[in-house]
Parts: C-alpha cells; structure tokens; sequence
C-alpha cells in the first residue's frame, strides 16, 4: 500500500486506488452524489448550474459523474456534456454513440486474428538420416 495526502482535507491515508481521496471525503462525497440524484430526480429539468448551486457541488463534479455515467439527467432535460472525441452533446458517458462504434471497430480490428497464408510442404521421401560407416570415415 501507498500512504498519501487526500486531495480534499490533506490528511495522510493508505492509498488503495482510485481518486486520491481518504475514505472521510469519499463518504462524504458519496453522501453528497446521493443528495444530488434525488434532487435531480424531484428536479427533471434542472439545468447543471442550479442543481451544482442547490446541492451546494461544482460543476466540475457534476459532469464527472455524467461521464463516470453514474448520474444520467431526463432526455428531455437541456443538459448535456460534450463527446470526447468530435464535441456532440450527449446525456451521459465519455462518447457519443457513433463514436462508440467507430472505436469498436478499430478495435475489433486491431485484434482479429490475422490468417496466415497455407503453406503445402510435401514431405520428401528420399530424404533420410544417413550414417557414415567405417569405410566412408577412410577418406575423410
């Protein structure tokens, strides 16, 4: 185990994994997920900044959980974060779903199992393991 700073409070913890946060700040912060859930479930239509001043949470914060897909808001609500990849708005995740395919694609691609190509070696009778006998060592 790692010991290390937590980066919310500052106090020393064994570090397991994860955000570099103590166990304290981690129930906390579970605590707080839980009261912002509710909220946007009482609150479908919300935006992003007044559910981050209700719940007294960064937006910062907020839109990591959307990306860690652990908080998802109504589809006819206007708040969306960005795809990773090409900016389209979407409601949840990292990417958005064409560019989920295409990275699968690639992927799939890149670990097909690749075809060799047969190649016919027919086997030689004639060739034979042969012994040279006290004759034949003579002239060597």
């Amino acid at each position: 185990m790692e010991v290390r700073n937590c980066r919310s409070c500052g106090k020393i913890f064994n570090y397991i994994g994860g955000k570099p946060i103590c166990p304290t700040c981690k129930n906390e912060l579970e605590d707080t997920f839980q009261e912002v859930k509710a909220y946007i479930k009482d609150n479908p239509n919300a935006q992003i900044y007044d559910v981050a001043e209700e719940n007294e949470v960064s937006v910062g914060q907020i839109k990591e959980w959307v990306r860690e897909e652990r908080l998802t808001f109504s589809p006819d609500s206007a708040v969306g974060i960005d795809c990773e990849n090409c900016g389209t708005t979407i409601k949840t995740g990292r990417f958005c779903n064409r560019c989920k395919d295409s990275l699968a694609k690639e992927l799939g691609g890149a670990y097909a199992k690749k075809q060799t190509p047969e190649i016919n070696k027919e086997k030689n009778t004639s060739t034979k393991m042969r012994y040279l006998n006290k004759d034949n060592m003579r002239n060597y």
